[in-house]
């Protein structure tokens, strides 16, 4: 068996490239262009937040914001695409600077959860039933502003709501140890199998595993995957790359470690991903020296990568491995990877 790969990435991917010492420097693409552009670019589905369904989420009735999801789910259809999942955002708004869940105040807590069940609802409106839970404040700046395990009650009591809201829904975690918070709650792949065990609905709670994140935890992507693929839970990843323990810099995959790139297309590869129907997604940024005509590349390249990267896992000599591993001699093994890496 081998992996079947489809390709997504949200809008948020194509953007202006401000950041926080700087302005933007490339005009705003309207959004249904950004839509024309995932086919260009080889892309079948979009993965959305919440608001990327439907602007100004806060300031419309019910009514509304589900008939502009079932009119953005018209629009995939007209492109051709797939709605691969949708993520309450949940970390701009101001009664959720404390936290969503683990706000110490309850009716923060409770904004959280109407809103988490409102995206429940978008998600249905544009065709998919998996939710991405990044959850970005879930942490404390301060130890003792929190109590760390009623914080893990009140996230588990959170997804509960959700996964009671609609009985067809799963729940797929996004693990990060840190940023925006100082220390997030649930910050690996481990914690977060754990946390759905907890849960009413253990078998729809899994997890969507980002490469950086797992970096700035100091862990490595390709274990962090097969950890999850061994439990069955491994239901999106976000591929990028990042450069050192620092700030999440969602760079094009493969841009930094060529190897640790590699590992991860080749676990994914071995255990079947996307045979039930799971997508590869990208989480990258485009370099703020890219004017309007090439901030794209990021995208594309990623995939390219990624493609080139799979023909090399495939055109490995597996008996040759298979023996080096058996006579236990890792120096010859780890020459005949790196020479094939790099086209010998």
């Amino acid at each position: 068996m081998a992996g079947t790969f489809r390709f997504t990435f949200g809008p948020w991917n194509i953007h202006e490239g401000a950041d926080p010492f700087g302005p933007a420097v490339r005009d705003t693409v309207a959004f249904n262009r950004k839509l024309e552009l995932y086919r260009e670019l080889g892309f079948e589905a979009v993965q959305f937040h919440d608001d990327d369904v439907v602007p100004d989420l806060g300031e419309r009735s019910v009514a509304d914001t589900l008939a502009q999801a079932r009119a953005v789910r018209a629009k995939l259809d007209e492109h051709g695409l797939a709605a691969e999942f949708v993520a309450p955002r949940l970390w701009e708004d101001p009664r959720t600077i404390d936290g969503a869940f683990t706000s110490n105040d309850p009716a923060c807590r409770g904004y959280a959860r109407d809103r988490c069940r409102l995206c429940v609802d978008i998600a249905n409106a544009v065709g998919t039933k998996l939710i991405v839970l990044w959850m970005a404040r879930e942490g404390t700046y301060l130890r003792e502003s929190k109590d760390s395990a009623q914080a893990t009650d009140r996230i588990v009591a959170a997804i509960d709501d959700m996964l009671r809201h609609d009985p067809d829904i799963r729940i797929a975690i996004e693990p990060k140890p840190n940023e925006p918070m100082d220390q997030s709650y649930i910050p690996t792949t481990g914690h977060a199998l754990a946390l759905a065990q907890r849960t009413v609905s253990p078998s729809r709670v899994g997890v969507n595993i980002e490469s950086a994140h797992v970096i700035l935890a100091g862990l490595d992507p390709s274990d962090e995957m097969g950890f999850a693929l061994s439990f069955g839970k491994l239901w999106s990843v976000h591929l990028n790359d990042q450069n050192g323990l620092k700030f999440d810099q969602d760079k094009s995959f493969a841009s930094v470690d060529l190897r640790r790139a590699f590992n991860q297309v080749r676990v994914l590869d071995a255990h079947d991903y996307g045979s039930n129907g799971e997508y590869v997604g990208l989480d990258v940024k485009a370099m703020r020296t890219q004017g309007d005509d090439t901030a794209t590349k990021h995208l594309s390249n990623s995939r390219t990568m990624f493609l080139r990267l799979l023909d090399v896992v495939r055109s490995l000599d597996h008996g040759a491995i298979q023996d080096l591993i058996a006579k236990r001699d890792y120096e010859e093994l780890d020459l005949h990877i790196m020479t094939h890496l790099m086209g010998g």
